[in-house]
């Protein structure tokens, strides 16, 4: 790697760099309860993580960047945990919206908004309304997300514009159902990284990731610092991406 933190190390080559890397954060809790500390402690150090990946990712012109942050099923959490988890994101956002949307940050939320506090929900509004027309990167956060419950309602979208006439049965395409994802405006992941050694998608852009590289590694998220981010886009760097298609000099 070069010294200097904010360039691109030399050995990656800059034409291969993804432009959007998806996240699962996972770990936090292990990483917490091996060092003796409450599970809260991981989730504060893995916010830490995630805002130094984010700053990472703009330094070596990595365009977008989602983070996996709260899963429909993380409800199942003990009540304490998810509480905490709700006032840490609304923390956070008081605290950095500042600093992000300065360094030209557009944050975006996806997931099923509705169903968090209402604070919560009036600093996300306002972050997503403030930072809308900025272009250094795309922070994507999906917050009480599920991808089959997202596909679901767009299912569900798709047939009242049928039902309504708006709509033929035969005009329902792939196009179409990616118009109406959360992530409508976003390009699909180049890159998934998911740490702690677990080896799943959890119900997390199943539409969007149809042809992402996926990474794997056994750091538990807070330890995830930018000589793991660059082991994997190594990783990435030395895969050859096809979509599905045969290369030119084998097809003879």
């Amino acid at each position: 790697m070069t010294s200097d933190k904010s360039k691109l190390p030399t050995d990656l080559n800059p034409q291969k760099i993804p432009q959007h890397i998806a996240v699962i954060m996972d770990g936090n809790g292990r990483w917490a309860t091996s060092r003796g500390l409450p599970r809260i402690a991981g989730h504060r150090q893995g916010a830490k993580t995630l805002k130094e990946l984010l700053r990472c990712c703009k330094d070596w012109g990595i365009k977008a960047l989602t983070a996996y942050a709260f899963s429909t099923e993380n409800w199942q959490r003990p009540v304490e945990e998810v509480n905490f988890l709700m006032h840490l994101f609304e923390r956070l956002l008081r605290r950095e919206l500042a600093q992000m949307h300065r360094e030209g940050v557009r944050i975006s939320f996806i997931g099923d908004l509705s169903a968090l506090p209402k604070s919560l929900q009036i600093e996300m509004e306002r972050s997503m309304a403030e930072t809308l027309n900025n272009q250094a990167i795309h922070f994507t956060v999906a917050v009480n997300y599920g991808s089959r419950n997202e596909i679901t309602r767009v299912c569900r979208q798709v047939a009242q514009l049928v039902e309504q006439g708006e709509l033929s049965a035969q005009e329902v395409n792939e196009s179409l159902v990616e118009q109406h994802l959360y992530t409508a405006d976003t390009p699909e992941p180049d890159l998934l990284i998911r740490t702690s050694g677990e080896m799943r998608l959890s119900n997390f852009l199943l539409w969007q990731m149809a042809y992402t590289e996926m990474y794997f590694t056994d750091i538990f998220w807070p330890d995830f610092n930018r000589e793991a981010f660059y082991q994997a886009l190594l990783s990435y760097q030395s895969r050859d991406r096809r979509f599905g298609q045969v290369k030119a000099s084998l097809s003879a």
